[in-house]
């Protein structure tokens, strides 16, 4: 192998993620076997040993007794990444959860959204509009933009039994991704479904998810500020 400035390990672990990030390797795909590994990067089984059990903590590996490595299940790595299934973040509540469709369709992306998505200008992106209620109450309006080479069969899904995040996670297995959150006011239209008045305070989230090789969505969520609130956890 040539050089490089990682160390030993972490040449393997970038060696690894590359293929996962690309797409070259499927969840459930076998890694190459530690014996492999030591050959192909001229290293120790422990040195080995401890890039695969460092990409296990970081959940892009699982290893099997027996069996070997393989690529994780990538729906275990949104779970990492806080990516919830407003579905199932409902019904954790105890609540239920619906849904209702405004839009989906196929339309030719702007200039700004294809450089997004990291396609041509023009290009055919998939674009849904949902509402989600919980228990009947309107608590977010879903406004996402999908790749359809991520997720080819996006607009054939009854977007009232699985969420778009649901199909998603399943068909275009999250690799990455980024949001950013921040205070607005709602349109007419989305204050108009969300059930709230033009001049009340929201909350909006920009988020971006990529799987494999591609650029998967992008998604504006924006929420009633007097029904949702975000929280997390932080542990030194």
């Amino acid at each position: 192998m040539a050089s490089s400035a990682l160390p030993a390990y972490g040449q393997v672990k970038a060696f690894i993620k590359k293929h996962i990030s690309a797409g070259s390797w499927k969840p459930g795909d076998p890694v190459p076997s530690e014996s492999v590994l030591m050959q192909q990067f001229s290293i120790s089984r422990m040195t080995v040993n401890r890039a695969l059990r460092e990409l296990m903590g970081e959940g892009l590996v699982t290893r099997v007794q027996g069996s070997g490595t393989f690529v994780a299940e990538l729906h275990r790595i949104s779970s990492t990444l806080a990516i919830r299934d407003i579905h199932e973040e409902v019904l954790a509540r105890g609540h239920v959860h619906s849904a209702r469709v405004l839009l989906a369709e196929s339309e030719k992306a702007s200039a700004d959204l294809a450089r997004t998505l990291g396609l041509r200008a023009g290009a055919r992106v998939f674009h849904t509009i949902l509402i989600h209620l919980e228990n009947g109450v309107p608590i977010q309006y879903e406004d996402r933009y999908v790749n359809p080479a991520a997720a080819p069969n996006y607009l054939a899904t009854d977007f009232t039994q699985t969420t778009p995040t649901r199909h998603l996670l399943v068909e275009a297995p999250l690799t990455e991704a980024s949001y950013s959150i921040e205070a607005c006011r709602p349109t007419a239209l989305q204050a108009e479904h969300l059930d709230i008045k033009a001049g009340d305070a929201c909350l909006a989230m920009m988020r971006r998810t990529v799987s494999g090789a591609h650029i998967a969505s992008v998604a504006r969520l924006v929420y009633p500020g007097s029904r949702y609130s975000f929280a997390g956890k932080f542990q030194p």
